[in-house]
């Protein structure tokens, strides 16, 4: 057993340190089959990149709101990185603060020099 979390460990910050090197941990958060949805749809935006509420919504053939709410609802936020999700305007609601959101997402910015999001407004 010990092993088994060991390495289970192992896979979880080797993914923080660099998701796009390590494998994928295995997830099973617990939701709506639309939260699941959303979740599935947050693990494909690339690191360093980010999509708008209303993107996601109209892929899944929903509302902005609902995909907010579903983001709002992630039990494994790092994992999960609802943080890549922007309202039209910018940074919105995290559930862990604006500021935590833009710090993140600049470090996923500059980790991956190549990236095709405009920039993001300043959170004072």
């Amino acid at each position: 057993m010990t092993r088994k979390l060991d390495t289970w460990l192992q896979q979880i910050l080797n993914w923080l340190n660099d998701p796009a090197q390590a494998s994928e941990p295995p997830l099973d958060p617990h939701g709506t089959v639309f939260q699941q949805q959303v979740w599935q749809a947050l693990r494909r935006i690339p690191c360093g990149q980010t999509r708008q509420y209303g993107e996601l919504a109209k892929e899944l053939g929903s509302h902005a709101r609902a995909v907010a709410n579903a983001c709002a609802r992630n039990p494994i936020a790092l994992l999960v990185p609802c943080h890549r999700v922007v309202g039209s305007k910018g940074l919105t609601g995290y559930r862990w603060g604006l500021q935590r959101k833009a710090a993140l997402l600049e470090l996923e910015r500059a980790q991956h020099a190549n990236l095709t999001s405009p920039p993001l407004p300043h959170v004072q």
